[in-house]
């Protein structure tokens, strides 16, 4: 069974709210470890549990034991740093012409909003 499963396992066999928040914190956690459930309870281990909450998270620990699923270990984050590409001429190039039609876009802004204001300014009413 996977921890995943367990854990759905637990919120139906314990539907009280502080077994609840108790797992919800647990599936935080794990999204933060990359799903090592060892890790999880020992960043836990520094936050206050819901009452109540302290026998849902020994009973998940025990079955995920049971399991195989405690402490597992998926390797480097694949998402953490992408290696970085060559930059070719043509990418090069696109980016050249983005950024040339940005600054012409701003400063045809800026010259509009500056006839804007002196037309104002001189208008004689």
């Amino acid at each position: 069974m996977s921890l995943y499963g367990i854990i759905a396992d637990l919120r139906r066999k314990y539907p009280t709210p502080a077994a609840t928040e108790t797992l919800d914190m647990v599936v935080a956690e794990l999204g933060r470890t990359r799903d090592n459930l060892k890790e999880a309870v020992a960043n836990l281990s520094s936050k206050p549990l819901p009452p109540g909450g302290k026998p849902v998270l020994d009973e998940l620990v025990e079955h995920a034991r049971g399991e195989g699923v405690y402490d597992l270990d998926y390797g480097p984050d694949p998402y953490d740093k992408p290696p970085l590409e060559p930059l070719d001429e043509g990418t090069l190039g696109i980016g050249a012409i983005l950024v040339l039609s940005s600054l012409l876009g701003i400063g045809l802004a800026a010259a509009a909003v500056y006839a804007g204001i002196n037309a104002i300014l001189h208008t004689s009413g």
